[in-house]
């Protein structure tokens, strides 16, 4: 098998202290690529030095909403040099989430219209978190991520919306990505986005170190338990879980532009 983890924090420190260990299991499980989200600059120069050991882990890089207050300001210009630089596939996971602070709208907002404005400079496609903040998402995104009347690149990961969300993302050409969260047995909803939402359109992530798929919830997660994830999913669209490994893997090899 071929499967792309479109989305882990590898160099965070509940995962980097045994990172080998992990991609040792992840290889003999199939995973060929691994997208590495670094959120600071600690985790990014650990991605960095990870990349020159292991070619098949790409980095992308941003704050995360949950972190502007602290660092959106003080980090960008790093993350900045890093985009121009070449060391990232995409740039995120940046974005919007009211769920948890929603006192920072504001900030979450410039924050996230910068990150856009990184993107489009760097040709780089973007990486979104997005949590009960839809509206001003999508409001966002138009206003700002628009060239030559179409929406440059973009993945929402972790989606979690409504199905009304999920066809809002499909109609701007995006890419969706889900985790082990739709095997979770309360994700009806989630589930029947994940029939709806076009192959072409459909990435799969662990998010690991969280949201481990529903055998092991509770537990540490890693990419090497991306396949319940994946073999759900191709359950639910009625074809087999390499079909469903294949197209998601050339989708996320298109967006972050690897071979």
């Amino acid at each position: 098998m071929s499967i792309v983890d479109s989305h882990a924090h590898l160099t965070n420190d509940q995962v980097f202290p045994d990172v080998e260990d992990i991609l040792e299991r992840a290889k003999h499980a199939g995973i060929q690529k691994i997208i590495n989200i670094c959120t600071d600059d600690k985790t990014l120069e650990r991605g960095i030095e990870l990349r020159r050991k292991f070619s098949w882990i790409y980095n992308t890089a941003s704050t995360t909403p949950h972190d502007v207050a602290a660092d959106g300001e003080r980090l960008f210009p790093f993350m900045e040099k890093n985009a121009k630089e070449g060391n990232l596939v995409a740039v995120g996971e940046t974005g919007l989430d009211y769920y948890y602070h929603d006192e920072t709208k504001e900030l979450q907002q410039h924050i996230f219209r910068k990150y856009l404005k990184l993107a489009l400079e760097t040709e780089l496609p973007v990486v979104i978190h997005c949590r009960d903040a839809f509206d001003d998402f999508f409001r966002i995104l138009d206003e700002t991520y628009v060239v030559s009347g179409k929406h440059a690149p973009g993945v929402l990961h972790c989606f979690t919306g409504t199905m009304n969300d999920a066809r809002k993302v499909i109609e701007r050409g995006w890419y969706l990505s889900l985790s082990g969260i739709v095997t979770f047995k309360r994700s009806s909803e989630l589930r029947d986005v994940a029939k709806e939402v076009p192959l072409a359109q459909l990435l799969i992530e662990t998010d690991t170190p969280y949201l481990a798929p529903q055998s092991r919830r509770g537990k540490r997660n890693e990419p090497a338990y991306i396949s319940e994830t994946a073999g759900l999913i191709a359950d639910l669209k009625g074809i087999s879980a390499d079909e469903l490994i294949v197209a998601t893997a050339k989708n996320a090899k298109n967006l972050f532009n690897i071979k």
